[in-house]
């Protein structure tokens, strides 16, 4: 496969990836469920500390196996195929599909407020899947260049709005920095769990791994310093969120910058802050509905789902509108706040279980092969945070996490019926048999 993607544009996918819904709809909801803003961004600040030390490790991984279909394929090299077909399987239904329906939902939802009228179907956010589905099934770059212009809009929008909101707020912000003596385990480890999903994004560039040039330098560089940008703009903007207005006015928002906006600046900033989130959540939609596809493309390839997935001409046009049509469903079918616990759970045990992998790939194969800045404690601690996350989750959220690992279970029957005369029956992974 042609590399052709640098550092920048490894780096644009990343971002583009990051900073959708999540960014403008998570702090109403963890506002809700903590009670205080200081706790709100305390926990936007762990998911940061996560995601970066989760970003180190994906990157070494990457390294290693710079291929691309991210999990599947790190999962299925380093340490069995079924556990790589999990991942995919966990992709295309949760780890794609969901995110796009809910950065689509909030793409709706923002509309709406905008024009001042009650929330209605989402006719904005499908048709905002369909055209972007098109430009990526059209050509690559002409896709790749669209969403480079348009991640470049939306860090320069959301300067702008932090330094307003930041002038207009400012003598709020040390409350910012007040934290209660005692708040809600289980409800911060829900917080959490919908901030990972904002975060989300931080491992999109190993999805198209096998089309960057130089993955040894690049590949890093453009999780890590992307995912740091992301972490300083989502401390910025919402923290400008939460103290531009009383808590009672921002609690359980979904469209939590539009009131904000609204408060600091009345109906134009308001209108401004829309059209800001119309860039960030098409950016969204658009960089998942291009790294998605490729993950289904590259099983396809290895013979684990139907041959009319792969890649044609270097562009996996089937596999995109199977994205499309499938984040259309959900869409159509699913609730913003479901959707956030559901996907952030789902992705959560993926990502966990890869990182995982890195470990045991490393104490294999050894230091020289599997070089990780800050080992064993940064792959450690993404490891414990996210199973912790997700376990508390499972206590307080049975059912949100119940369906996340039926989603899992499900993958085991569709395995065994694809695959079994398929080249990864025999379970011989790349990774051993390169040694």
């Amino acid at each position: 496969m042609t590399r052709h993607l640098g550092a920048w544009s490894a780096g644009a996918l990343v971002v583009a990836n990051m900073i959708g819904s999540g960014a403008f709809t998570v702090s109403g909801f963890a506002l809700a469920a903590l009670g205080s803003p200081g706790l709100v961004l305390l926990a936007w600040l762990l998911g940061g500390a996560i995601a970066t030390c989760g970003a180190l490790s994906y990157g070494a991984l990457g390294r290693r196996l710079p291929l691309s279909g991210g999990e599947y394929t790190l999962l299925s090299r380093a340490v069995h195929p079924l556990a790589g077909f999990l991942a995919g399987w966990v992709s295309l239904l949760a780890g794609f599909t969901a995110p796009i329906a809910v950065a689509a939902l909030g793409l709706q939802a923002y509309f709406d407020a905008a024009l001042g009228r009650p929330a209605g179907p989402p006719w904005i956010g499908a048709l905002a899947i369909v055209v972007i589905a098109l430009v990526h099934a059209a050509r690559l770059r002409l896709g790749v260049r669209l969403q480079n212009a348009a991640v470049a809009l939306k860090l320069a929008g959301i300067a702008a709005f932090v330094g307003f909101g930041a002038s207009r707020a400012g003598g709020r912000f040390e409350d910012a920095l007040t934290l209660p003596a005692s708040f809600d385990l289980g409800a911060m480890a829900t917080t959490l769990v919908w901030v990972s999903f904002a975060y989300s994004g931080w491992n999109a560039a190993v999805y198209v791994a096998g089309e960057i040039r130089d993955p040894a330098r690049s590949l890093t560089r453009s999780l890590v310093g992307a995912t740091a940008v992301v972490t300083l703009a989502y401390l910025a903007l919402n923290a400008v969120f939460l103290l531009a207005a009383p808590a009672a006015e921002l609690s359980g928002k979904a469209e939590i910058g539009a009131v904000a906006a609204q408060a600091l600046g009345g109906a134009g900033l308001r209108q401004a802050l829309a059209a800001l989130v119309a860039v960030a959540l098409f950016t969204s939609i658009s960089s998942m509905l291009m790294a998605g596809p490729r993950v289904y493309a590259q099983m396809a390839e290895d013979g684990v789902l139907p041959d009319f997935l792969r890649a044609r001409g270097g562009v996996p046009r089937a596999a995109v509108a199977v994205q499309a049509a499938l984040a259309l469903i959900v869409t159509a079918s699913s609730g913003l706040a479901e959707l956030l616990g559901y996907a952030g759970f789902t992705l959560s045990l993926s990502s966990a279980a890869t990182v995982a992998a890195l470990i045991w790939l490393r104490r294999r194969e050894g230091a020289e092969l599997v070089p990780l800045p800050g080992w064993p404690f940064v792959p450690g601690l993404f490891v414990a945070a996210t199973a912790t996350a997700a376990l508390l989750m499972v206590v307080h959220e049975p059912l949100v996490a119940g369906i996340g690992l039926l989603t899992l279970l499900a993958g085991l029957p569709v395995y065994w019926a694809t695959s079994r005369s398929g080249p990864f029956w025999a379970g011989a992974s790349v990774a051993r048999s390169e040694r």
